[in-house]
């Protein structure tokens, strides 16, 4: 039985972009066999997915773009690595103990931490993320803190002076950070300078820092610079990264979970 058109869509231009991650470029024709649509229909997805600054056409395809500076929107965030997300977000939840206080900062991966909370008691979360808030409300036992803000729509998160001087009042267990970037030489980094900022405050009122990242982040820099590995207690990530790098991590006092 075929799929609704619109969600067929989604999942070819998902597969799309996964290969594109995989081997840096694509091409039509090869496309079109493997996913059994028309050259025409590639064609289009290429075109979508460029006007959404996911990739760059060239003849006969398309290419890798790695932005440095570009905030997609959480829709699209959530639609690559979300098997890896959900791993990685189930994981970080079993790192969390009941009477915990936690800072979840926005993200896809943040949310499918949210997801696995339901059994714990006399949870205080802080969230800038309006998303993660309204699941949280569905949390009888967990108190949330939302510290208020501006609002930047793409990702649903609430930044500047008024979130940082709330954050600075407070002192927590741990802090699940979810990145755009993650060079174990430059360090994190995300495409907003403002959340960077917020996110810097986040790990100084925080016992212990875990990133939450699939291995697609690593090895990239993004437009604002966060904080150095060294500041990081645990990474949380897929089974994609590479010896090289959990040696490079151990070597710099970091813990890597992979799932």
């Amino acid at each position: 039985m075929s799929l609704p058109h619109t969600k067929s869509t989604v999942q070819r231009r998902v597969l799309i972009l996964d290969k594109l991650n995989k081997h840096g470029q694509v091409d039509v024709i090869s496309l079109s066999k493997e996913l059994k649509v028309s050259e025409v229909t590639i064609r289009n997805d290429l075109t979508r997915l460029e006007q959404k600054k996911m990739l760059i056409r060239a003849r006969g395809g398309a290419i890798k773009v790695d932005h440095v500076g570009i905030d997609f929107a959480l829709s699209d965030k959530n639609k690559q690595h979300y098997e890896e997300k959900k791993r990685i977000g189930k994981a970080a939840a079993g790192l969390i103990t009941d009477g915990d206080t936690i800072i979840l900062d926005s993200g896809t991966t943040t949310m499918e931490i949210t997801k696995n909370l339901s059994s714990l008691k006399e949870l205080t979360v802080i969230t800038n993320a309006l998303n993660i808030a309204s699941q949280l409300a569905e949390h009888t036992s967990a108190n949330v803190i939302i510290p208020g803000g501006f609002l930047r729509k793409t990702s649903q998160s609430l930044v500047g002076a008024t979130a940082e001087t709330s954050l600075k009042n407070f002192f927590c267990d741990k802090l699940f950070l979810a990145v755009d970037g993650l060079d174990i030489t430059y360090g994190l980094s995300t495409p907003n300078a403002e959340e960077a900022h917020l996110n810097r405050i986040m790990m100084s009122i925080s016992k212990q820092v875990i990133v939450v990242a699939d291995s697609s982040k690593f090895h990239k820099r993004s437009f604002a610079f966060i904080a150095p590995i060294t500041e990081i207690d645990v990474i949380i990530t897929d089974a994609a990264v590479s010896p090289e790098d959990n040696q490079q991590l151990e070597n710099a006092g970091v813990q890597l979970i992979v799932v």
